[in-house]
């Protein structure tokens, strides 16, 4: 069987993309200097990596911890915003504020037994009220005149101070306790920067009856 004839304007136009071809893949791994010596192409750079936390400084490390482990949810009062309740960065880990006036909490019966204030900074349940701590580094009402020891402590062992009452719930203790001890002196040192706010938290109350 006779195979059809290719013109030979055709087999130019074929041998003029084939080599087209081969010349811009050529082009491709080479580059040309601009005194017109060729090179080999460079490879991209990687991307720096962002820094990691653990390599970030004490400070800037205590502060992811803090914003990460729930710390603001309960001791930076709410207030009311455009959107409904926002935290009040006025008062930032400032604990329950000390000129809030509160009723006593309901009992704790039946399946509901807990209560919580609109500030979120007030807690009741079986164990009787509790009142989120300043942390803030106010000397008198505050974190001022703490050590990293006695803060470590406190969360290590889960007593005020380290030796005093029980921390009460909302605080999470249990989950807490796992940090390190680099973590909890990150953490520390950050909260000794952060603005100092004057609030003196209550006492905790003893179960209602």
């Amino acid at each position: 069987m006779n195979q059809p004839r290719i013109s030979l304007s055709t087999q130019i136009s074929i041998t003029a993309f084939t080599f087209g071809a081969a010349l811009a893949l050529s082009m491709q791994a080479c580059s040309v200097s601009p005194e017109g010596t060729a090179s080999a192409a460079q490879p991209l750079a990687p991307a720096a990596a962002p820094a990691s936390p653990a390599a970030a400084s004490p400070v800037a490390r205590g502060e992811h911890l803090v914003l990460t482990s729930g710390c603001h949810d309960c001791h930076t009062p709410l207030k009311m915003g455009a959107n409904g309740p926002e935290p009040d960065m006025t008062r930032m880990l400032s604990g329950h504020p000390d000129t809030m006036q509160l009723p006593p909490a309901p009992a704790a019966t039946g399946p509901w037994i807990a209560a919580v204030v609109a500030t979120n900074t007030a807690w009741a349940g079986p164990w009787g009220t509790s009142f989120t701590a300043n942390l803030t580094p106010d000397p008198d009402t505050g974190l001022g005149r703490w050590t990293k020891e006695t803060f470590i402590a406190t969360i290590e062992t889960g007593r005020h101070e380290g030796r005093g009452r029980e921390i009460l719930p909302p605080m999470p203790i249990p989950a807490y306790r796992h940090f390190t001890h680099d973590e909890l002196e990150a953490i520390f040192s950050y909260l000794q920067t952060i603005p100092a706010v004057k609030n003196r938290v209550p006492t905790p109350l003893p179960p209602a009856g």
